[in-house]
């Protein structure tokens, strides 16, 4: 019984370790990012070689995530493995005693009881999942051992302490209750499983064995103690020798499975000569060549002429133990001529310090992916292309944390900025936004994502050079399951557009301008000049009825008094038609204090008569570019206004000062004199005729003719006043 026991255990522990040479040829796959690649056709290839083999599995961070078949294993995916109660256990002895430990029996998704080999895979030292293999138990004991045991006298058990419960659990026909004397039992420890083989009929030879084990306990007892004396060291050594040659063959069948039947290309390379020593099926069938012929070939043979020289350079610093392996992608030429893109892995198979015999390389074939690559990258440089060849920036960036993942060449064209300032600096775009627009344009981009608009606005951003360039930004906005994650747009140059815009703004508000004046100035010439011919015609009628010569001469020296008012008018109404007309106004760089001070010499019998203080504080550095006509008439029309409407009861003072606000000069002209009620004349202050007093020689025409002359000059004019406080005049020179 012992003996068929010991058949079925190593059995069944053979397949078991052909079930961790699949494991560990599927963790294989693997890269150096942790990522597994070419998944579905290394599994393919693992369950075609293997056929009791129902389905595999990767278990990155303990998490099911890659399965073969997928179809039938759909509910184990997404499954914590160490997070579970029912798997974490038998999860964690494979993580604890670093060799594959198989789990179960248990209740399989797609059903039946199955068992589920993990293996923990490590990289750079650090845990990173499992890699698993899943057997139905059914297919592990189908042994001929076990099929061609004689049922009628011997029971076969299958049995696991359940790690929760902590019973043991039989998985096999156990309804018959069995004496453990009339037992063997064997413990396979990859699994925690017992095996028992149960005697069904124990005493069937009870009498006779009795008496042939007396007789043979005397006989086996007398040569026992003669044989033993001699025997016992040559058995010890047998039995270590044994045991040896058992671990060695166990490794020679690991490591030769691995090799024959890996997914990935496998050889064995001289040291000193370059040579392939040994090479595995794959590499062979990548190639082209048999294993015969590529024995007689070594490495630069096979390899393009290109990768030589770095090849070579690698395997120089294997060899003077400056690295310990390396990785690099070269191309082979296969026996029909044809180029192969494959990434290598080379290793020592020497211990450290002592001279190198040979080196093994793992070969994985990567022409699809290269031509992938390939196509990829034309595919981007076509793309890139048409982008670059469109009139504005486009761009691509972070829905949230608005930081810039791509950004075309245009940029350049636009801002001046290259691509890679833009996108290697965090928030780039909200930090070169003009610092007016830059809160609108940042609160109106937030909300239309937040509600998942696409948006299209207008702003400014500052250029490299330091010029302010409006844009206008087109957005497109991206998301998944009903969130932004990314958004994408255009920014197009619309400074030319604008600078035409305020160009049409500025003709608009001209020719709005000149109209009102036109119309001002149709009004005052029908009112006015309506009023003098009246005048003149009825003088004329009452001269003709008059009876005396004295009533005659008075309303022809009435008619001389009208006809004087009349050429008043005239010249008033000459002087603001050649102000508006005159298109080519000469400017030149004026002194601002001496036209000042010509002006108060010209006032001085005024200022003096009327006791006035006039306090000025112009630089005498400060100029003007203003043409020197209407630079006199200002300054005239307003201090003489100051003089005129002085205040009676106060003792008048005129203050005049000059400073810069928006890089224009501002020209200021107060008083404190009898001031002006702006809430009643504010709007008509600097119409034509318009008086806002009773003084005699007020004629409202001054401020009229004045306001005409800054417009002319492309300034403004703004006044504050209140009656009895004073007045102050601002005259804004461009």
């Amino acid at each position: 019984m012992h003996a068929k026991l010991q058949a079925i255990h190593k059995s069944i522990d053979q397949s078991l370790k052909n079930y961790y040479v699949d494991a560990l040829t599927l963790a294989m796959t693997i890269n150096d990012k942790g990522i597994p690649e070419n998944f579905e056709t290394v599994c393919q290839q693992i369950l075609n070689s293997n056929p009791n083999i129902d389905a595999v599995q990767l278990v990155p961070d303990g998490i099911i995530q890659y399965t073969y078949p997928e179809k039938g294993n759909e509910a184990a995916k997404g499954i914590d493995i160490l997070n579970n109660k029912k798997y974490r256990f038998e999860a964690m002895k494979a993580i604890e005693t670093r060799k594959m430990y198989f789990a179960g029996p248990f209740e399989l998704k797609q059903g039946g009881l199955g068992i589920l080999g993990r293996v923990a895979i490590y990289k750079d030292n650090k845990f990173w999942g499992f890699s698993a293999i899943i057997i139905k138990l059914n297919t592990l004991i189908k042994k001929p051992e076990i099929e061609k045991m004689n049922t009628s006298k011997y029971h076969f058990l299958f049995s696991k302490i359940n790690p929760v419960s902590k019973r043991e659990d039989f998985f096999l026909n156990a309804d018959e209750e069995f004496n453990p004397e009339n037992t063997v039992s064997s413990i396979i420890p990859d699994g925690d499983w017992k095996l028992y083989l149960v005697d069904k009929n124990p005493n069937e030879l009870l009498f006779t064995t009795v008496i042939r084990c007396v007789l043979a306990l005397f006989l086996a007892s007398l040569i026992g103690f003669l044989t033993y004396s001699f025997f016992k060291k040559p058995a010890e050594l047998k039995i270590l020798l044994r045991k040896q040659s058992d671990k060695l063959l166990k490794n020679e069948i690991k490591f030769k499975s691995i090799f024959d039947q890996a997914a990935v290309g496998i050889t064995y390379v001289d040291s000193n000569t370059g040579k392939f020593s040994d090479v595995n099926k794959r590499f062979c069938q990548l190639i082209g060549y048999s294993s015969e012929e590529l024995k007689s070939m070594d490495l630069k043979s096979i390899t393009h002429p290109d990768d030589i020289e770095k090849s070579l350079l690698s395997l120089e610093k294997l060899y003077k133990d400056e690295i310990e392996e390396f990785s690099l992608e070269k191309r082979y030429i296969s026996k029909s001529g044809k180029t192969i893109w494959v990434n290598i892995t080379v290793s020592p198979l020497w211990k450290k310090g002592e001279k190198p015999t040979n080196h093994i390389v793992i070969i994985e074939d990567i022409s699809k992916r290269k031509k992938a690559d390939k196509i990829i990258l034309a595919s981007r440089k076509r793309i890139e292309s048409l982008i670059n060849t469109v009139d504005g920036i486009v761009w691509e960036c972070d829905a949230k944390t608005l930081e810039f993942n791509f950004v075309s060449k245009k940029v350049e064209d636009i801002l001046g900025y290259t691509s890679e300032e833009w996108i290697n600096t965090p928030n780039f775009w909200v930090n070169h936004i003009f610092y007016k627009d830059k809160e609108n344009a940042l609160q109106y981009c937030v909300e239309q994502t937040n509600q998942l608009k696409n948006h299209d606005f207008e702003y400014r951003m500052v250029a490299k050079d330091g010029s302010v360039v409006w844009v206008r930004d087109i957005v497109n906005v991206i998301t998944d399951n009903n969130e932004a994650k990314s958004l994408r747009g255009i920014i197009i140059d619309i400074t030319k557009t604008k600078e035409i815009e305020k160009e049409l703004n500025n003709s608009f508000n001209l020719v709005s301008e000149q109209n009102k004046r036109l119309l001002n100035f149709s009004y005052i010439v029908s009112h006015n000049l309506r009023s003098h011919t009246s005048n003149i015609s009825s003088i004329v009628d009452l001269i003709e009825t008059s009876e005396s010569e004295e009533e005659k001469e008075e309303m022809i020296q009435l008619l001389k008094s009208v006809s004087d008012s009349l050429n008043e008018t005239m010249l008033n109404l000459n002087e603001i038609v050649s102000i508006q007309t005159n298109v080519d106004i000469v400017t030149e760089n004026l002194n601002l204090k001496q036209y000042l001070d010509n002006t108060l010499t010209l006032l001085a019998d005024q200022i003096e008569l009327k006791g006035i203080n006039v306090v000025s504080s112009i630089d005498a550095a400060v100029e003007v570019n203003y043409n020197p006509a209407y630079l006199e008439s200002i300054l005239y029309n307003l201090i003489s206004n100051a003089i005129r409407y002085s205040h009676q009861e106060k003792h008048p003072i005129i203050t005049i000062d000059s400073y810069i606000e928006n890089k224009k000069t501002v020209l200021q002209i107060s008083d404190n004199g009898i001031g002006i009620d702006l809430n009643k004349n504010g709007h008509k202050i600097f119409g034509m005729y318009k008086k806002f007093s009773t003084h005699k020689d007020s004629k409202g025409i001054g401020l009229f003719i004045t306001k005409n002359q800054i417009d002319a000059m492309g300034g403004s004019i703004t006044v504050e006043s209140e009656p009895n406080l004073g007045t102050t005049f601002k005259v804004y020179i461009s």
